[in-house]
This record gives structure tokens, C-alpha cells and sequence, in this order.
């Protein structure tokens, strides 16, 4: 999972202006870098100038997804990453980056302003944060440790019924368990396959 782009732009009547990017092209060759660099500029731009103002979208080009957002007040970010990144945290991203530049920069010099004269620089931090999802957002690091917890208490399952015991075996050979809670759990297992272990 990996980022390259992230640009803040302007929907203007005719064009998408440029107002603030960070990139992050170290995986690709030296004498690639500008070219790609342009071309990530150059692909932000004219997918914010072909959404609609209030949209969200993500639009995949080969092994990459570009991932855009478009406010009603005309100012749009855009998101180029791998396609393995989680799109929420994406989206996620877009709105931070859109908030936080909104509340710095001034509204009247979105029409006419260009990476030159903004002065935003706190793209290249969310940049470097959001490289790894799972540490930048809460949710993906909750679902992280809850995917870790099943497959250890998936193979905890499969140790205890490792030696070839069914759990159905292990009831009916229990000491412990009364005639009425073995009833219980034939008729349950009958009913429901809810106490099935798979």
C-alpha cells in the first residue's frame, strides 16, 4: 500500500487550479521522477475538472486509483495511490487535508492562487502519516488487531480439536456437563448450526 500524490486544487469555470501538492516518488527511477510527477499533476487536474462539485470518486488507471473529492465550495482534493490502499482511508484523508486547508488559507486566493503563493505545508505530513493506513487511522488499526484476534482464535480451535476429538465426542465423554445440559446441546446442535465449529 503506498501513496504518491496529494494535491489540493480549485474547481474553476473552465480549469482546475493547483494550489498546493506533495508527492512521493522515490519508488520510481530517477530520470522518471519529474515526468511522473507531471503526469500525477497533470491527471489531478482533469479529474477535478470532470467531477461535479459534492462528489466523492475513485478512478483506476492501470495499477493505480485516484481518488478525488470535490466540495460544494469548489475546493477539491485528490488522492493518487496503489490499488491495494483502503479507499475509506482515502476519502478520509481528502476531508482532513480539505478542512485543515480551508481554515489556513484564505478563501478569496483559491481562484487565482498556485503552489507559488499558497503557503500550505502540511501536505507532505499527511503524506509520510497516511503511508501506512493502519497507524494513521483508528479504524483500519481496529480492524487490523480484529482480523490478528480471529486467525489466532481460529488456530487455538484447531489446536484443541487437533488430535481428531469432535466437540460433539468431548460432550457426550464430559463428567462435567449433566444429562439435562447434554440434552440441551443435542437439541440445540439440531436446531441451530450456530454451535457448529467449522
Amino acid at each position: 500500500m503506498k501513496l504518491f500524490s496529494l494535491s489540493v486544487l480549485y474547481k474553476g469555470d473552465p480549469k482546475a487550479v493547483l494550489l498546493s501538492a506533495a508527492y512521493d516518488v522515490s519508488s520510481f527511477s530517477f530520470f522518471q521522477r519529474t515526468s511522473v510527477q507531471e503526469f500525477m499533476t497533470f491527471t489531478s487536474q482533469l479529474i477535478v475538472e470532470r467531477s461535479a462539485k459534492g462528489n466523492r470518486a475513485s478512478v483506476k488507471e492501470q495499477e493505480y486509483l485516484c481518488h478525488v473529492y470535490v466540495r460544494n465550495d469548489s475546493l477539491a482534493g485528490v488522492v493518487i495511490a496503489d490499488s491495494e490502499y483502503p479507499s475509506r482511508v482515502a476519502f478520509t484523508l481528502l476531508e482532513k487535508v480539505l478542512d485543515d486547508f480551508s481554515k489556513q488559507v484564505d478563501r478569496i486566493d483559491w481562484p487565482v492562487g498556485s503552489p507559488a503563493t499558497i503557503h500550505y505545508t502540511a501536505l507532505d505530513g499527511y503524506l509520510s502519516t497516511y503511508q501506512n493506513p493502519r497507524e494513521a487511522d483508528p479504524m483500519s488499526k481496529v480492524q487490523a488487531e480484529l482480523d490478528e484476534t480471529k486467525i489466532i482464535l481460529h488456530n487455538t480451535m484447531e489446536s484443541l480439536l487437533e488430535r481428531g476429538e469432535k466437540i460433539d465426542d468431548l460432550v457426550s465423554k464430559s463428567e462435567v456437563l449433566g444429562i439435562h445440559s447434554k440434552a440441551f446441546y443435542k437439541t440445540a446442535r439440531k436446531q441451530n448450526s450456530c454451535c457448529a465449529v467449522m
